[in-house]
């Protein structure tokens, strides 16, 4: 059978037409009733990823970072309870190819459970894995339920489950098609076997979050049964139908309200793995005509021999982030939202390439089509009555993605990543407010950050400090939210291999809005041979652990490394420092509009420095940094605005000497051709 092509997957987004028997269920939901019923819908989901949550191992399920769904029979989605919405659109894919090409062999069958993880078939990256089951009552196919978790470890060339080094999914582990993995309601004793080969570095945790899953997607089929038996099956059907059609209707007068136009948005990435390189990682032209949108990727760095790829679905995963959280906020997390909404991919460009393709470390690419979607809908939606409100400049979409591998304090096998700083990063500056401080994770708004004793239990970690990094936030009138940073000591054991994913060190991903500024970069850094230990050892009186100090001061004596944030696996010894850093949020406006109490009152929390509030925000204070002085901040303020004008261009002249220039050749062996990114020659993987 096919792999489904790129025609298949935007078709299988839009939700399916109705049956003749949905269509009279749908006649049979009364007002009230339906209402009602929304609600169930919603306290099933809620339960199923409450017990999912204390079911998982690792620590992107503690977290949350998860999606717990239910879909009609022919596989549109109806709702669902998200930690993240990546999952939430692109999941009808997997369901459809089942539809389309399982019915008759293996079949489809009361109790089965299905189970994937490979992007050619509708995942994100093969970390995300999902389990799907079937609901039947009394013969007949009604819904399916599944449960979606990213897993750490997946028996890739690189623990963690997203190896930087790949150059092609036969390096990336377990790349699984859609397969059945279970019958009569009990996992197969033979794909347990075979699952759990490729969780060789940690068996159990591998094992737990897939049993997780199966248990979660269990109690959705089983609770949508119990609804069945006391409503009956017309009324759950008509329901289904309903909300699709209900969240259809809504989506197009939403998409209709908006004014007709172009906008567009272009956003780079720094690093291809550990190779410093620049590519034009999405070139985002969105096109509102009527109560239609088109995201058209036109002009895109063409695809590379790395893992920092994305398939065409998971781009898309990467919008619903901003739609639902944003544009969608009042909207059901349902196929039909998606109706008004069109995807052009060309061939062979990073966010459409080979079915061969590397795709591990496809989020770090793929974030950055969530922070172009929205520069672009900030643009086109500041314009609205009350769209306005609702502009934002995108969250802080870089982190520390630090993986430790080996044996912890207990013995145990163990691969996890440390999910402080990802799930603690900066919200961007909004229209009305400035961004949440450390609100959560840019691809799992209610990822929540782990409880340090929880993660010193597991792993032979101490957490020495965790705080809002200071100076993180974008600048502006609204800024954005303060990122934070945790410090992490290797303890207990006499050694630890780790490595961190991620992109950021050079160019922040985050774009601020009207006059906002960028956020600050994530630096890699590490301590080998640190005095720390020996110093909580002995009680030393003036070991004082702020963050800032260390950095500055080097209050830590011992061998400092300050480089990328991807940094390749290592081993670590006894003592040694990490540091893990989450990013903050752009900011929206116009820093010398910052009402100076604001600034003064960051500064007390610690969220900005002394500098920044001086040489940024041009506010002064006095001597002791703890009053204003509003005269002089006035002064310093009308100056730098002159300064601005004194500094300015036209248009015309700017563009003769930018159009000139060009970033140094080493750096552009991804980009494509210079300035348009077009392919220059084909890619080869191993």
């Amino acid at each position: 059978m096919p792999i489904p092509t790129l025609v298949e997957k935007l078709d299988w987004l839009k939700p399916a037409p109705p049956t003749d028997f949905e269509t009279e269920c749908v006649k049979g939901i009364r007002p009230g009733d339906y209402e009602i019923g929304v609600q169930t819908t919603n306290d099933i989901l809620d339960e199923a990823m409450e017990i999912f949550v204390r079911s998982s191992r690792s620590y992107f399920g503690v977290s949350g970072d998860s999606m717990v769904a239910i879909f009609t029979a022919e596989g549109d989605l109806i709702n669902a309870s998200c930690g993240t919405y990546l999952h939430a659109i692109i999941q009808p894919i997997i369901i459809k190819f089942i539809l389309k090409y399982y019915k008759e062999n293996p079949g489809i069958h009361d109790g089965d459970i299905f189970y994937t993880n490979d992007a050619l078939y509708g995942g994100i990256h093969n970390p995300d894995q999902v389990a799907i089951m079937p609901v039947f009552h009394e013969g007949q196919l009604i819904a399916w339920a599944t449960a979606a978790l990213h897993t750490t470890e997946t028996g890739a060339i690189e623990p963690g489950g997203m190896p930087v080094s790949a150059k092609s999914r036969f390096e990336e582990g377990l790349n699984l098609p859609p397969i059945k993995i279970g019958e009569n309601f009990k996992l197969r004793n033979d794909f347990v076997e075979f699952y759990s080969v490729y969780g060789l570095r940690a068996p159990a945790m591998f094992i737990s979050d897939l049993r997780a899953r199966c248990t979660t997607a269990d109690r959705v089929r089983v609770r949508l049964l119990e609804q069945v038996e006391k409503r009956g099956v017309e009324f759950i059907v008509g329901l289904m139908r309903k909300m699709l059609e209900v969240a259809e209707t809504g989506a197009f007068q939403k998409v209709k309200a908006l004014p007709d136009g172009k906008f567009r948005s272009v956003v780079f990435n720094d690093a291809i793995g550990w190779t410093p390189a620049l590519v034009r990682s999405c070139f985002l032209t969105l096109t509102k005509h009527g109560d239609r949108l088109t995201f058209d990727f036109t002009g895109t760095s063409p695809e590379n021999p790395s893992s920092y790829n994305v398939h065409t679905q998971a781009v898309v995963g990467h919008i619903a982030n901003f739609m639902y959280e944003y544009f969608f906020h009042d909207l059901p997390i349902c196929s039909s939202t998606f109706a008004p909404i069109d995807f052009i991919f060309p061939d062979k460009i990073i966010l459409n390439p080979d079915k061969l393709a590397a795709t591990s470390c496809c989020v770090y690419i793929g974030m950055q089509c969530r922070c172009a979607t929205h520069n672009c809908f900030a643009k086109m939606m500041f314009s609205t009555a009350e769209g306005w409100a609702q502009v934002a400049s995108a969250p802080g979409s870089q982190h520390t993605a630090q993986i430790c591998s080996g044996h912890s304090q207990w013995n145990l096998a163990v691969s996890d990543v440390l999910s402080f700083s990802l799930n603690t990063q900066g919200q961007g500056g909004r229209a009305a407010n400035d961004g949440m401080d450390a609100y959560g994770f840019a691809w799992c708004a209610f990822g929540r950050a782990p409880d340090c004793e929880q993660v010193e239990s597991e792993l032979p970690l101490t957490v020495t400090l965790s705080q809002h990094w200071k100076d993180s936030s974008g600048p502006g009138l609204n800024r954005g939210g303060s990122g934070a940073v945790q410090q992490w000591m290797i303890h207990k054991v006499p050694e630890m291999l780790s490595l961190c994913m991620g992109n950021g060190s050079k160019i922040p991903l985050g774009q601020p809005l009207f006059g906002g500024y960028a956020s600050a970069p994530i630096p890699g850094i590490s301590v080998r041979k640190a005095d720390l230990l020996q110093r909580m050892k002995s009680g030393d009186p003036t070991l004082a652990l702020d963050h800032r100090s260390i950095f500055e001061q080097r209050d830590i004596k011992g061998d400092w490394t300050f480089e990328l944030i991807a940094r390749r696996p290592s081993m670590y010894r006894e003592g040694d420092l990490l540091f893990g850093f989450s990013g903050g949020g752009p900011g929206y406006g116009d820093p010398l509009e910052r009402p100076p109490k604001s600034v003064l009152e960051d500064m007390k929390k610690n969220i900005i420095s002394a500098w920044t509030a001086e040489n940024i925000y041009r506010v002064a204070l006095d001597p002791e940094g703890r009053k204003l002085d509003a005269s002089r901040t006035n002064e310093m303020r009308v100056a730098e605005r002159k300064a601005r004008l004194s500094r300015g261009k036209s248009y015309d002249e700017f563009m003769a000497e930018w159009s000139k220039k060009s970033p140094p050749q080493e750096i552009l062996q991804w980009y494509g051709s210079w300035p348009d990114a077009k392919p220059i020659a084909p890619v080869f993987r191993p």
